[in-house]
């Protein structure tokens, strides 16, 4: 298992970024307001099994890549910090659209529920990114195993990323409704999140690799 610390950060990272609002995010609170938390919490179902799939491939395929390029890590590392830049951008730039605004959604069945969450996760490119380029920050080659340890960080972010969007999608109309009586809540958001989000980029460029 990684050490305790890589765990710690990491976990925090991946905090960060299921907050960070994003094509998963927008979907299943529009369905869950749309449709309820019942249809809200199936489409996080299929969510969680693309999490799953882009965890596989990347574990295996990154443990192939860091024993076989020496310079890989190096490589990953940057950009790694330059995607965290990218989300940070994201999170702050003017015009930027808030996950609350609902999308008209038809009402749909369990199995298309759950199909539609799956396919929105898995035609987010910025998940297959995120895999490739942060797990193998918190990989200490020394500590054993790389595909086991990418394989706990991967459940460690899929865990965090379900519970919070669980949340979400259980308080979507609560939490639409507070932020539409105060907008300036969720500016200030946004930029605390960009700021954590850009010094995590920083600290992951110098680091001195392990």
């Amino acid at each position: 298992m990684p050490h305790t610390g890589n765990l710690i950060a990491f976990a925090a990272i991946a905090l960060g970024m299921v907050l960070t609002p994003g094509p998963n995010m927008v979907y299943l609170i529009s369905r869950s307001i749309c449709q309820g938390r019942a249809a809200g919490l199936i489409s996080l179902a299929g969510v969680a099994l693309g999490f799953v799939v882009y965890m596989l491939c990347a574990a295996f395929g990154l443990t192939a890549l860091l024993l076989a390029v020496p310079y890989a890590y190096d490589a990953i590392r940057f950009a790694g910090a330059l995607y965290l830049l990218w989300l940070a951008w994201q999170a702050v730039r003017p015009g930027g659209r808030s996950p609350f605004q609902v999308r008209d959604l038809p009402r749909d069945g369990p199995r298309k529920l759950f199909l539609m969450g799956l396919l929105t996760n898995l035609l987010n490119p910025k998940i297959a990114v995120m895999y490739l380029s942060l797990l193998p920050q918190f990989i200490d080659p020394a500590r054993g195993s790389v595909l086991g340890q990418a394989l706990g960080l991967g459940t460690v972010q899929i865990v965090i990323s379900a519970a919070v969007n669980a949340l979400i999608a259980l308080s979507a109309g609560s939490i639409a409704g507070f932020l539409v009586r105060r907008p300036s809540f969720a500016l200030v958001q946004r930029w605390i999140m960009g700021t954590v989000l850009a010094a995590l980029a920083v600290r992951m460029a110098t680091e001195v690799r392990r």
